[in-house]
């Protein structure tokens, strides 16, 4: 409450109108006349400040950002009325030295209090309006570095990928053999696909088995006969979709999770199934599953890799992906789309 109402910046508001209010008093009385006047006088515009605070606050999350006229009339009319108690009781308070005080004239009494709570409120409703232009240009320098820091962060992610792609692209043609020309060319396939499909939501199985194939030649280059893939993919299902990346993502978490070695192979199988045809969209499937050989040690993970496969479909789709562990083996389905 004292931040959004500004507690501090009303006591020291209503303290400055009190003293130069009372200054008359001080001038024609003595010092304790005008303290028990800037005491009195503190009070109204200070309740004042609260009321109007309270309709303000409640009205600035309106669409059009002002308070209506019906509000600002309620608002000023309460402060009014209770300026005229307030200053009511002040009379009956005041010692009977202090003559500066009028006599009991409900018309300049009405008047005065109308004048205290207007100018009250546009206090108030002037320290609000520039509080949210404040924010608002906070605002908008937050999101202008927040662009600034996107378009850097892009540029450094395009230009990263662009140097090595054209590097490799170099180093496949001063290699000396052929199996180094052959492991440059797959990795420069690998490259070439993550600059073509980083930004799209679903690519055809045909493009993903392609990048999936140099991928894995990668791998297979590294782990030889410890990485063992089989792929069964019908032609039918080449012209279906899903997210880029997909089978990159599975096949690193199989190899993160479990044992690859020459005394236990990890054996991999992707293939196809569900109904084909015309009407075969929700019911086609790509499905990849491993051997189920975990490892005592497991790197660190967050475990988000099949769950944001799962968001994807989700969003894409409006299903998500089967994921079993059933004995020996472990399985990922994969709902195919049109």
């Amino acid at each position: 409450m004292f931040g959004r109402y500004n507690i501090r910046g009303g006591i020291l508001i209503s303290f400055c109108i009190a003293v130069l209010a009372s200054i008359p008093m001080l001038i024609r009385q003595n010092v304790w006349h005008f303290v028990f006047n800037v005491v009195m006088l503190i009070a109204p515009f200070l309740l004042c400040w609260l009321i109007h605070h309270y309709f303000l606050l409640r009205d600035f999350g309106s669409p059009q950002g002002r308070p209506g006229r019906f509000r600002i009339v309620l608002s000023i009319s309460l402060g009014t009325l209770v300026v005229m108690g307030l200053a009511v009781l002040r009379m009956q308070l005041a010692p009977s030295w202090n003559t500066e005080l009028p006599k009991l004239d409900w018309r300049f009494i009405v008047f005065r209090s109308a004048v205290v709570s207007a100018f009250t409120y546009f206090v108030v409703y002037y320290q609000q309006v520039n509080l949210q232009l404040q924010k608002s240009r906070l605002e908008n320098e937050y999101l202008k570095q927040d662009q600034l820091k996107a378009q850097l962060f892009s540029l450094q992610q395009q230009l990263s990928p662009h140097f090595l792609f054209n590097s490799l692209s170099t180093l496949k043609t001063i290699a000396p053999d052929a199996e180094t020309k052959t492991y440059v060319m797959q990795l420069a396939n690998v490259y070439r696909y993550l600059l073509s499909f980083h930004d799209s939501q679903l690519i055809t199985v045909r493009d993903e088995l392609a990048f999936t194939r140099s991928y894995l030649y990668i791998l297979q280059e590294r782990y030889e006969d410890a990485l063992r893939v089989s792929i069964e993919i019908s032609d039918e299902y080449l012209d279906y979709f899903l997210p880029p990346v997909t089978l990159q993502i599975l096949i690193e978490n199989a190899l993160k999770h479990n044992v690859v070695s020459m005394e236990q192979p990890l054996r991999l199988r992707i293939y196809t199934g569900g109904c084909g045809g015309e009407d075969a969209g929700s019911g086609a499937t790509l499905t990849i599953e491993n051997s189920y050989q975990p490892r005592l040690s497991v790197e660190e993970s967050v475990g988000t890799g099949l769950q944001n496969i799962n968001d994807r479909y989700r969003l894409l789709a409006g299903n998500g992906i089967s994921v079993r562990q059933d004995g020996s083996l472990f399985t990922v389905i994969l709902p195919l789309m049109r």
